[in-house]
């Protein structure tokens, strides 16, 4: 709780901001004072995630109008757009993003002390905050919630926006091949509604005021901080751990796909594991199986058969955790890693309905977050680590 009060005293810490950077500074004088070497990375990102996607929604509603005048030119608008946003979800390349102002931010990186150990873990955690929204409303969230546990696929809001764009597409091809009716101009019109509110609800987050950060993600923060003291003095026989604490999460990953981007070539996919601890102070444990913004990846199959392991075997004793894998239509630092191959999961804490309550909103401070669910957490992760150190073993000596 002491980590936490004290991250979040860095008020308005954006991504890409002062306050980040003073936190960042704090965060690895913490990790050399507990005896952790800690070295500061820097990186540019584009802090306006909002205004991206707004951008996006405002041209792929420009385009659907103008197919009906000129139904080549808006189809060619709407592909161009549902491009630009699928590679910026998924992390592959930016385009429109590209024309928006870049800021610099940092990845707080602590290298373990054991680089001739079998395998590699990173334990994440992302400590920028968020600004808050209409869209983060606590009434609309949780209806959201309901509305979703009852839908047989994972929906999230980037999936609606994009999914949305992708539907004109047939539809304004169709009136390029001459086909005009009521019936055309009726499909066109939901997906070209749905675009318009997602240029006005992301352009209200980036003029609404930044979030105290406790829950999400100085909990987090505080949980790996925890994890790294525990694992130095008591360390794993076959695993270097590294702690991995990164800036920009909040403008869409930005800080972990900068880190992956320069270090893949020095990391060994098949060794390298990424364990991802974000907003873990209020609720029961979750491990996750599967996420994504725009379609649904899995995560590392070893990765999550350990968290059932451990879930299963704590239902049969306490039940301590009340784990449950967590399948969504987001995403959080685990996914860039992920998509570039490396075995990654994430832990977090969420209600019976599996999301959180006053996420990015201005109750998320020191006072709202349950000391219980970080020590579920924390026992929850740390029995992770002690699994999959286990594991490299067997598959050590085995080989």
């Amino acid at each position: 709780m002491d980590v936490i009060r004290e991250l979040c005293s860095f008020e308005n810490r954006l991504a890409g901001s002062d306050a980040e950077r003073r936190a960042a500074n704090w965060l690895a004088t913490r990790l050399r004072d507990g005896g952790r070497r800690a070295e500061i990375e820097p990186t540019y990102v584009h802090p306006r995630y909002g205004l991206v996607h707004a951008a996006h929604c405002a041209l792929g509603f420009a385009g659907s109008l103008l197919a009906i005048v000129q139904p080549a030119i808006g189809f060619a608008i709407v592909l161009a757009t549902a491009v630009s946003m699928y590679l910026d979800l998924n992390y592959r390349t930016y385009l429109v993003r590209r024309l928006f102002f870049r800021r610099a931010s940092q990845n707080v990186v602590s290298p373990g002390g054991r680089p001739g150990a079998p395998a590699r873990v990173f334990l994440c955690a992302h400590y920028d905050a968020a600004r808050t929204g209409a869209a983060f409303d606590p009434k609309q969230v949780a209806r959201g919630a309901r509305l979703a546990a009852r839908f047989p696929l994972p929906i999230g809001p980037f999936r609606i926006l994009f999914w949305s764009l992708a539907i004109l597409l047939p539809i304004l091809g169709a009136r390029m091949a001459g086909i005009d009716s009521g019936l055309i101009s009726l499909l066109q019109l939901f997906p070209t509604l749905i675009l318009l509110v997602g240029v006005f609800l992301l352009t209200d987050i980036e003029l609404s005021d930044v979030v105290p950060g406790a829950n999400d993600n100085a909990s987090g923060v505080a949980t790996v901080l925890s994890l790294a003291d525990e694992l130095s003095a008591n360390p794993p026989a076959h695993l270097d751990v590294w702690v991995l604490l990164t800036g920009a999460e909040e403008c869409l990953q930005e800080g972990m796909r900068s880190f992956v981007r320069a270090h893949r070539g020095d990391l060994d996919r098949e060794t390298t594991y990424f364990v991802n601890v974000d907003t873990v102070g209020r609720g029961n444990v979750r491990f996750e199986a599967g996420a994504g913004w725009v379609v649904t990846y899995q995560l590392n199959r070893r990765l999550v058969e350990l968290c059932n392991a451990i879930a299963t075997a704590d239902r049969e004793d306490s039940n301590r955790y009340q784990a449950r894998p967590l399948v969504h239509g987001v995403a959080g630092d685990s996914m860039p890693p992920r998509i570039a191959g490396f075995p990654a999961t994430a832990i977090s804490c969420r209600n019976d309905l599996n999301y959180v309550r006053g996420h990015h909103t201005p109750d998320d401070t020191p006072q709202h977050v349950d000391p219980a669910a970080l020590d579920r957490a924390h026992g929850f992760a740390l029995e992770l680590v002690r699994a999959l150190d286990r594991d490299v073993g067997r598959r050590t000596e085995s080989a």
